[in-house]
């Protein structure tokens, strides 16, 4: 029974460490503010989620466990709301969204400039 738990716990663990390497990439990775937010989000609440979830199996039935239920459900509400608030503020602030014809806009003038110089 001890073989599955720490299969299981270690297979949760992995799976958010994954998503938290992938969100961090797509941090960088990303052109723009939303982009970059939803990169975050997905960090907070996939990555940090699944993390937590591999712990709490980890830890058994305890206190422990009932501390990271808890640290869980604070992940899961506080990062949608941090991240709307931002990406309103954001808006507020007047940084508009790159969208993709903005991106191809660009990459035909970029091209185009090369041919020229």
């Amino acid at each position: 029974m001890q073989l599955v738990l720490d299969i299981v716990s270690w297979a949760l663990i992995l799976a958010g460490s994954f998503f938290t390497v992938v969100g961090a990439i797509g941090l960088v990775r990303m052109p723009d503010v939303y982009t970059r937010m939803h990169a975050a989000s997905v960090t907070d609440t996939l990555g940090a989620g699944l993390l937590l979830a591999g712990l709490m199996v980890q830890a058994g039935l305890g206190l422990v466990t009932l501390k990271l239920l808890f640290i869980l459900i604070l992940f899961f509400f506080m990062g949608p709301v941090a991240t709307h608030a931002l990406a309103q503020a954001a808006l507020h602030a007047g940084i508009r969204p790159q969208l993709a014809e903005d991106r191809t806009n660009r990459l035909e003038e970029s091209e185009t400039d090369g041919r020229q110089s």
